[in-house]
């Protein structure tokens, strides 16, 4: 097989091997469709054939192609070990910090304190990734990440802390303003049956009038009146709008992970974030697990 003439032709068989798609490359790389189209017919060319065919919908890598998206993995993971190298030898509480956090950790309990964080080291300059997504810090799409989980990759290093409780919930008025034939759940989606959680509550035979991916908008159906919930406590124990189901228990979900890449788990402002989000999120405890809690509906 020829050498690949740079780096960039191994980011480009990366990104179509990725997306299937020359429009997924482009948007991957940052450049135009055309730019793609006209690299990887050079890229052809120079190898005397065919690394991707077009088929239905896209493209797909070939015999050959397989051998240089192998290669060009190999490369990738060599320059992020490189970059990840340089970035464990700073010592200085400065300079760029990427954070991978769900979106409701962030809103609801994370956001204000990572902001009293930024002014107290202005030369951290911090990025947060807001998702239920669970960051590759092995590809570096994170420096740092805070989830939710069962049960990390092994080699990540952090800490454990303890899990979040989930409970019952409803507009404070919902249950005196609603008969009980017309109470409803608002639930996330599912796959057929029904979910355990709604069978072991106070009203397991209330039918589900809505079941929505998003969990904010969750929580704006339950508080228009559409129906019942199951949430975070932390979420909507501190919101008075809310109230907890009668003889409502809340349960444990994921434990929360603070965790980074062994190789970057002695960087000072890496060290200082991690310390910093484990502080606040272990001070506010009995409000992820629920005994801060609100009001019960009648």
């Amino acid at each position: 097989m020829h050498q690949m003439a740079n780096w960039d032709d191994y980011r480009l068989i990366l990104a179509l091997s990725r997306s299937g798609t020359i429009r997924g490359a482009a948007t991957l790389l940052g450049v135009t469709h055309s730019t793609v189209s006209r690299r990887l017919s050079v890229i052809n060319q120079q190898h005397g054939g065919i690394v991707f065919e077009r088929v239905t919908g896209g493209y797909q890598t070939t015999e050959l192609g397989r051998r240089m998206v192998d290669a060009a993995q190999r490369m990738e993971e060599i320059d992020l070990s490189a970059d990840r190298q340089q970035r464990a030898i700073e010592t200085e509480l400065s300079g760029p910090v990427t954070l991978s956090l769900p979106d409701a950790l962030a809103e609801h309990l994370l956001l204000d304190p990572i902001g009293e964080f930024c002014q107290r080291h202005p030369k951290i300059d911090l990025t947060i990734y807001s998702s239920y997504q669970f960051a590759d810090l092995d590809r570096s799409e994170a420096d740092i990440v805070v989830r939710g989980v069962d049960a990390p990759p092994d080699h990540y290093v952090g800490r454990r802390l303890f899990p979040y409780m989930l409970c019952h919930y409803c507009r404070a008025d919902y249950l005196v303003k609603t008969l009980p034939e017309d109470r409803r759940w608002i639930s996330g989606s599912y796959n057929g049956g029904r979910p355990d959680w709604i069978s072991a509550s106070s009203f397991p035979d209330a039918p589900i009038i809505l079941a929505l991916d998003d969990i904010d908008l969750r929580h704006k159906a339950a508080l228009s009146g559409l129906g019942m919930i199951r949430t975070a406590c932390y979420i909507a124990d501190p919101n008075p709008a809310f109230a907890r189901l009668p003889d409502a228990k809340p349960e444990a979900a994921q434990d929360f992970w603070v965790l980074t890449h062994p190789d970057l788990k002695d960087t000072p402002r890496i060290k200082a974030l991690m310390r910093y989000i484990i502080g606040v999120m272990t001070d506010h405890k009995d409000l992820l697990q629920g005994r801060s809690t609100g009001s019960t509906a009648g």
